[in-house]
């Protein structure tokens, strides 16, 4: 059995793009991944809206950066085989920094990740860095031109850790992208898009 951590923020918890409060589960990309990957594998999906890699949110009730509760995660689930975190849209979009800084984050993770106390040293986890879906001008026209350009910067910055960092990515972008209305969160179709297209990736990187 292969065990897998979805880390992520409120596109892998499964919000759409309307009023609803959550996908069916069938149509949350983790548990697309799970039903595409088979019953030798376990997708654990961490997904919370509003999550940050970095930046928290002192108004909050809950810990929003991700830097905080994954220390916690990492233990509490071990030993897991793949780490996929898939984050930065709100540490543009919501805390109102800059793609640069969404990279300086996950780079931050993916440190946490590399250099957590397992209980067995063997166990630190290949990391899949997926970078998110870009939004969409959402139907009433509220985005700025930053908040749909600096989305796209990410893709590059992200491909360019992976590789200095040795990790996997994918670009989340080359499958799906925001909905409407909302113009962030992804429709179901959108949602099991994702998760389908990254079976692939997954299989590929743990043999």
């Amino acid at each position: 059995m292969k065990t897998i951590l979805a880390f992520g923020d409120s596109l892998t918890f499964g919000a759409p793009p309307d009023a609803g409060l959550r996908h069916a589960r069938s149509d949350r990309w983790p548990i697309a991944l799970q039903n595409g990957l088979g019953l030798s594998y376990e997708v654990i999906s961490e997904g919370l809206n509003g999550r940050t890699t970095v930046f928290g949110d002192p108004k909050a009730s809950y810990l929003r950066a991700g830097c905080d509760v994954l220390p916690t995660l990492l233990h509490s689930h071990q030993p897991l085989d793949l780490f996929i975190v898939m984050l930065g849209i709100n540490d543009i979009m919501v805390a109102e920094k800059s793609a640069r800084a969404a990279l300086r984050g996950v780079t931050r993770l993916v440190e946490i990740v590399r250099n957590h106390p397992y209980l067995d040293p063997s166990w630190v986890p290949q990391i899949l860095i997926v970078s998110p879906p870009c939004p969409v001008q959402d139907s009433e026209g509220w985005f700025t031109a930053r908040d749909l350009e600096e989305p796209r910067k990410l893709a590059g910055y992200l491909k360019g850790l992976a590789d200095e960092a040795g990790c996997g990515f994918f670009d989340a972008a080359s499958v799906t992208s925001g909905a409407l209305p909302d113009g962030v969160h992804l429709d179901a179709l959108g949602s099991r898009a994702l998760g389908e297209a990254l079976v692939d990736p997954v299989r590929t990187l743990l043999g």
